[in-house]
């Protein structure tokens, strides 16, 4: 289906499944909405971590997008919403018209999701994406640089890269450094933070062949994390895996 197939059926509550694979070569996107007096501290916060939260587009006074995917409906155009309160992740949603205020502010921010059709192109599958799973996610110990009250951790998503194709995959991605660009680690889970790579912390899990190295990547998840951390009154993300895809294509932020 095309992308505006796909956003008119996320619209109708009728494709709520992760986006990973859909819409092949359009950009796919995070989403953070925060209350306006915290919006000034985040951009910054972003802009002094972009590799974990590279932000394509800012909209205010409006929830429609204007450069990635003009006049789409950024409160029933993902696939799922979570809400959080003081922190904590109170409800996952379809949509979320009943929570918009005006003095909300929406962040889209650069998704690995964009690269995968280019490392499928250059010979490495992406086990997720053939077994129609959410792509494997992470909590970690990398500390992000703080601004005011924003602070935390990075998350990174994994995908299992054939050893001798590891190279080649930090290559193709060192090309969309708006989409997290090269892997932030490489094999050696434990050494970020990781105990269990069986066990995701968000998304599902992906079998690691003997033959592949687990290779991590920044991830769009991460504001998710700080929002945790820090426990702002309120907030609302996209649901990790469940993304934005816009009319953008990848070979727009190639470079």
């Amino acid at each position: 289906m095309n992308v505006n197939e796909l956003r008119n059926l996320i619209a109708k509550g009728e494709f709520s499944k992760p986006t990973a694979g859909y819409c092949k070569g359009h950009v796919q996107a995070n989403m953070l909405v925060i209350p306006k007096k915290y919006a000034d501290s985040f951009e910054k916060f972003a802009a002094q971590n972009a590799k974990a939260i590279p932000v394509l587009e800012i909209i205010e006074n409006s929830f429609y997008s204007k450069n990635l995917a003009p006049d789409a409906n950024l409160l029933n155009e993902l696939p799922a919403y979570n809400i959080f309160e003081n922190g904590k992740l109170i409800k996952t949603v379809n949509n979320i018209e009943e929570y918009y205020k005006e003095d909300l502010v929406f962040f889209l921010v650069g998704c690995s999701f964009t690269f995968e059709n280019a490392l499928i192109n250059d010979g490495m599958p992406l086990r997720h994406v053939d077994e129609q799973k959410n792509v494997s996610m992470y909590n970690t110990n990398i500390k992000l640089t703080p601004v005011d009250m924003f602070d935390g951790s990075m998350v990174v998503s994994m995908r299992p890269i054939k050893k001798d194709k590891v190279a080649d995959a930090c290559v193709v991605t060192s090309h969309y450094p708006n989409m997290h660009g090269t892997p932030i680690h490489i094999g050696y889970p434990e050494m970020i933070g990781i105990s269990d790579i069986n066990k995701p912390d968000y998304g599902d899990f992906v079998e690691i062949l003997e033959d592949e190295i687990p290779v991590f990547w920044p991830c769009g998840v991460t504001p998710q994390n700080v929002l945790e951390k820090i426990k702002l009154p309120f907030a609302i993300t996209h649901a990790p895996g469940h993304m934005f895809v816009s009319d953008k294509k990848d070979s727009d932020y190639y470079v």
